[in-house]
């Protein structure tokens, strides 16, 4: 599978610039060997306020990126038109909506979103605080996807495109899609192994997701195919996100994406007593999304950071942190806790393609306020004061008999001074 040097080779030609690197393995284990890197330590920056701009460049993966919005995967990025306002208005990079080999099988209904207000039940006026879909993947054929990531990729050769493949549990499939996308001069794969609703009877999204022994085995084919990096998009539904993401990188993915959205089931109409969406008046659990899942997915991506970084350390791997984003503090927050990337969908169907210069605008005035002059002088700079609960107990303890020893005063009459006389009295008064 892919390693993150950044010469990509399959057989003898070097295919796709932009995604170029080495394929060599570690012969004990059979996995990528990846080159190191800084990972999680930081630097701040000297700079001041006045200085120069901040840069909100990238390199992920051996990818270069303007700044780290990423379109993620979805109706923002259903078909070339999208995709190429998305690239035209300055984002990062550009994840399309989910393909795989048989488009036929695809069946989507209308409606199939539905939003939660911060009003009362069935209130049209509070603001949008929660956001359903029970959309299925591209339902487009593969073929016409696949032409118009080629078209992309001649139009913005210098421009980042992921390509979201996910298929039924049939390793021939895998290889061919792998294959056919490649082709396309796509610049890396990530991989649905986490879409809450549809199909899950063909092994396919969260059923995946959800099943380690399953996930290694599809990582492990994927990852003999692919030539290009791989990043695995993870499912929040599980109790404990960094055990399949910790299977999804020994098995030579370069790269974790999280979260995807949460099951959920929107709301209840109180009038008609039918759920929403309301299709035909009947419904499905659907995937949440938008700002009420921000807290989670952070702490989600806090997780899977923590876990990267102590048992990853000295490798090249990324993280892209996905779940409520609509503001450059939102993004910042998830470059703190680690992400190397942020990925925004809900909120480009909320707010539009051009949301990406207030993000941007947003992120810069956060880096300006803290002097940082680029993405890696603070990204997972918040990490290390996460701990156990046991260890706050102890911190406080700690903390509050250093207050009561300051309190205390002098411990001595030989401690008594005269030009602090007055103060030394105060610290033993007790009211």
């Amino acid at each position: 599978m892919a390693s993150l040097s950044l010469t990509q080779i399959r057989g003898n030609s070097i295919k796709n610039p932009v995604a170029e690197f080495a394929r060599t393995r570690c012969p004990q284990l059979g996995l990528p060997v990846r080159s190191s890197r800084v990972g999680f330590r930081v630097f701040a920056s000297e700079s001041s306020s006045k200085g120069p701009e901040p840069d909100l460049s990238v390199n992920v993966n051996g990818l270069h990126m303007p700044n780290p919005f990423v379109i993620g995967s979805g109706p923002p990025g259903t078909n070339y038109t999208v995709m190429k306002r998305a690239f035209d208005e300055g984002w990062g990079a550009v994840i399309a909506k989910t393909v795989s080999l048989d488009a036929e099988k695809v069946k989507n209904v209308t409606p199939r979103y539905a939003k939660l207000r911060a009003d009362a039940n069935g209130s049209k006026q509070g603001q949008i605080i929660g956001w359903q879909n029970i959309e299925l993947i591209s339902d487009r054929p593969l073929e016409t996807m696949l032409k118009e990531f080629k078209q992309l990729k001649e139009e913005y050769p210098d421009r980042i495109l992921i390509a979201s493949i996910m298929e039924e549990y049939n390793k021939a499939g895998w290889e061919e899609l792998i294959d056919r996308v490649e082709q396309t001069g796509v610049d890396a794969f990530e991989i649905n192994f986490s879409c809450p609703h549809g199909m899950p009877e063909r092994k396919m999204g969260a059923a995946v997701g959800q099943d380690c022994a399953l996930l290694e085995e599809v990582c492990g084919w994927i990852n003999a195919k692919a030539t290009i990096p791989v990043w695995a998009k993870m499912t929040p539904n599980v109790t404990d996100i960094t055990q399949p993401a910790r299977v999804a990188l020994n098995s030579g993915c370069e790269g974790i994406a999280a979260i995807n959205t949460i099951m959920s089931v929107m709301g209840i109409n109180l009038t008609t007593l039918r759920p929403e969406p309301c299709v035909e008046g009947y419904s499905t659990p659907g995937g949440y999304s938008s700002k009420a899942v921000h807290p989670i997915a952070l702490a989600k991506v806090m997780s899977i950071a923590k876990m990267m970084r102590s048992e990853f350390g000295d490798k090249d791997l990324s993280l892209s942190g996905i779940g409520g984003v609509e503001s450059g503090g939102d993004a910042a927050e998830f470059i703190l806790l680690g992400a190397n990337s942020v990925q925004v969908c809900t909120g480009v169907m909320m707010h539009g393609y051009s949301v990406v210069k207030k993000l941007c605008s947003e992120l810069k005035d956060f880096m300006r306020q803290h002097n940082f002059s680029s993405i890696e002088d603070f990204r997972g700079a918040s990490l290390e004061y996460f701990t156990t609960h046991t260890d706050l107990v102890h911190r406080q303890q700690e903390a509050i008999q250093q207050r009561k020893a300051v309190k205390i005063g002098l411990k001595s009459d030989k401690d008594w001074t005269g030009d602090g006389f007055v103060k030394e009295t105060e610290s033993m008064v007790s009211n």
